[in-house]
This record gives structure tokens, sequence and C-alpha cells, in this order.
């Protein structure tokens, strides 16, 4: 169980992930970046509120990312701005703005600078230069192809080391909130057992959101408690609160900083 859409925390600044690419949606890449950027965006009060995953299909790329640009503060697309002909998500998002795909200048003069040998910035690669008109770069240190900015949207490379690389440039642009602190309290109990204190908890606590996963490791059911908000004192209390609820029940609490439990 979670509640946000109700409390103060919702007033931080929110965002979403479209994550673009046939590979993830076949299974054959196993996604990678979603979970690293909802801890950083926490970590600076920016709330991850929605995912989406699309396959490299113009139509279902513009429509995605027209939904979650005018509904969040901040959007971040992973995928598709490599050379090869799949590669269309800074087409798609010159289409969604109503600009041109220009061949940007600084970003051709870092493929040279990368690359080097002349003959080896083919047409191909030169692909990765084409920006939307008015977007700003974001650099990309290990490669050199850049991601861009256009608007409240980040478009970075799927590839885990590139993308955390570009959001690593991007964090420092973003306006955030107040950070999000988190308490786990793990315990061998059934959600059944503990479901109806912890929906009296989540009522006593409204400005905290509460969510219960359960899990099963060494041939026992359990269930991580997580408990995350803005004031760290309220999530401290509230946390030592649960932890006694789950000794009254007959379990024994594990209280950890963080999701881990």
């Amino acid at each position: 169980m979670t509640t946000l859409e109700s409390n103060p925390t919702a007033a931080n600044p929110t965002a979403a992930v479209l994550i673009i690419g046939n590979e993830i949606l076949s299974g054959r890449t196993k996604d990678a970046n979603l979970p690293h950027i909802a801890e950083k965006l926490g970590g600076i009060g920016v709330l991850l509120r929605e995912a989406r995953v699309v396959p490299d299909v113009e139509e279902e790329i513009i429509a995605a990312l027209d939904a979650l640009r005018a509904r969040y503060s901040y959007v971040f697309t992973t995928g598709g701005i490599g050379p090869t002909h799949d590669d269309i998500t800074s087409a798609c998002v010159a289409k969604a703005f109503g600009v041109a795909l220009e061949r940007n200048p600084e970003a051709v003069a870092r493929l040279e600078r990368h690359y080097g040998d002349p003959s080896k910035l083919n047409e191909a690669r030169l692909r990765m230069a084409n920006i939307p008109a008015g977007g700003e770069l974001i650099d990309n240190p290990i490669s050199a192809a850049p991601g861009f900015r256009i608007g409240n949207v980040f478009v970075m490379a799927g590839v885990p080391n590139i993308m955390q690389a570009m959001l690593d440039g991007v964090l420092p642009r973003l306006q955030g909130g107040p950070a999000l602190h988190a308490r786990t309290v793990a315990c061998e109990l059934a959600e059944g057992v503990i479901a109806a204190e912890l929906g009296a908890l989540q009522d006593r606590h409204p400005e905290l959101e509460i969510g219960s996963y359960p899990y099963f490791r060494n041939g026992y059911f359990g269930v991580s408690l997580v408990l995350r908000g803005t004031d760290e004192p309220r999530l401290e209390a509230a946390t030592e609160e649960l932890a006694g609820i789950v000794r009254r029940l007959g379990g024994t609490p594990n209280i950890t900083v963080g999701t881990k439990g």
C-alpha cells in the first residue's frame, strides 16, 4: 500500500521516465536505468511519478512524450539516440515540439574531437549530432555523442554507464525540493498479519508514504515496510512506532536507513 497523491510531498517537483526501445519490450535487454534515475532524483527532492516503455515507433514515442511532458515537471528519456536506423528518438522529440531537427555544429565538433580520424566520422555517426532546434546539449564524457534538453525534456542515452554520466551533468540544472529520506522495517510477518495496523499508521502519518513489499528468502516469508518523507524527525518517529507494532504482533523488526531490508 502507498499513498502519495494527497500528502505534502506531492508539492515537490515531479518527473517521469520514458524508456524507448524494442529491445526492452522484447526482454532482450534488461533496463538498468530506471532504478538509478529514481534514486538520484529522490536525493534532490524530485519525485519520480511514472515510467513508460515504448517501442521504436514514431507515433507512440510522440504520444507518450506529449502526455508526460504536460503532466510532470521533468521528463527523462533513455534510448534511441545512437547511429542506426532505429534510433529515432531525436527526430520524434523534434516533431513533438514542432521544431526542425538540425545538424548541431557543437555536437559535430565534439564527435570530431572524439574520433580524431575524419574517416571514422561517417554519416551514421554524424546522425548522433542531429539535435532539435533550440536544444541544449547534455555532455557525454564517455563517448562524446551528446544528449540534449529541450523544454522540460532531457534526452539521454540508453547505455547505462553513458546515461549515468549524462545524468550526473543534468542534476545540478534541476530545481529540486526537500530531499526524500527513507527507512525500512523488515520482519518475518505476513502482510495479512500487519495490514490493519499498517493502514492505521498511514492514517496517523499522512505526510509520509508507507509501502509494503513482501519477500521470500532463506525459506521464510517476510515483508519490507518502507517509509519515505521529507521530514526526518517525523519519519524517525513513525519508524519507531512501526517497529513497536511489529514487536507487538510477534515479529522482530530490522530497521535500516534507505529502502533495503
